[in-house]
């Protein structure tokens, strides 16, 4: 019901192919993140429609993607991320279903902005090969023991600002999953504007700020180990009171 809802609604956008995307790949940017229910979803995207234009793939607007994360045995890239380090890492396959593109990802963080690095592969492989081993030791510029820990799922409305270089994702139906472990947030949000350089007049920005919901640092990453590993040991004490926020999010009682 949520995606048919959200479908109607997408339909009052003008559309954005790929090719057309190439002016704001913001491979190098600035990130900022919010998170709110489904419901609140539906509210906001009318509001978004004149100033936003939307990628559509394949014919769909509402795209499909399937990510595999790696970490090393003592889940490195989470801890430095939970320890606050200004400099971290987060090392992926990523599938766009769609328009059956895999590529493996990096995202290093510094110092508050982000650079993506990627190379096209051909298949998921939970054992990274020669060329994608030596593709990863080049970025992190060390060797890393890294071996896959996590899948994650999700739908994600891409959305192209008119006039600025900016762009805005807000994924839905994030599912996170390893072996027979399987955890849904069927009701979270989570958005992303992404920005060359920080601009709190941008359109979104405004929204959110009438709306009183206040940037999230908190990555997909990071609440999936939480869930799947937490109870193993994983210690996420830092992250508690968000995560606690965003269950809320998902059950409707924020």
């Amino acid at each position: 019901m949520l995606k048919e809802n959200i479908s109607k609604i997408l339909l009052d956008f003008d559309p954005i192919s790929l090719l057309e995307m190439d002016r704001v790949k913001l491979m190098n940017r600035i990130d900022t993140k919010f998170a709110f229910s489904a419901s609140q979803l539906i509210q906001i995207l009318p509001d978004l429609a004149e100033n936003y234009k939307i990628l559509e793939i394949e014919g769909t607007r509402l795209p499909f993607y399937e990510s595999l994360y790696f970490d090393d045995d003592d889940f490195g890239f989470f801890k430095d991320h939970h320890n606050g380090r200004t400099n971290r890492f987060k090392v992926r396959f990523r599938k766009y279903v769609e328009s059956n593109l895999i590529f493996l990802e990096i995202k290093h963080k510094f110092k508050g902005r982000t650079n993506k690095s990627r190379i096209k592969v051909e298949n998921f492989n939970q054992t990274l090969d020669g060329n994608e081993l030596k593709f990863v030791r080049k970025v992190l510029n060390h060797d890393k023991n890294l071996q896959p820990v996590m899948w994650n799922s999700f739908n994600r409305l891409t959305l192209v600002h008119k006039q600025l270089n900016e762009r805005l994702t807000l994924d839905l139906n994030l599912t996170f999953k390893w072996e027979n472990e399987l955890h849904n947030f069927d009701n979270l949000i989570i958005a992303e504007l992404k920005q060359e350089v920080m601009n709190r007049n941008s359109t979104f920005f405004q929204l959110m700020k009438t709306r009183c919901i206040r940037p999230y640092r908190l990555s997909k990453y990071c609440i999936g180990s939480i869930q799947l590993y937490g109870k193993d040991g994983l210690k996420f004490n830092r992250f508690k009171k968000k995560l606690l926020t965003l269950k809320k999010i998902n059950t409707n009682a924020a």
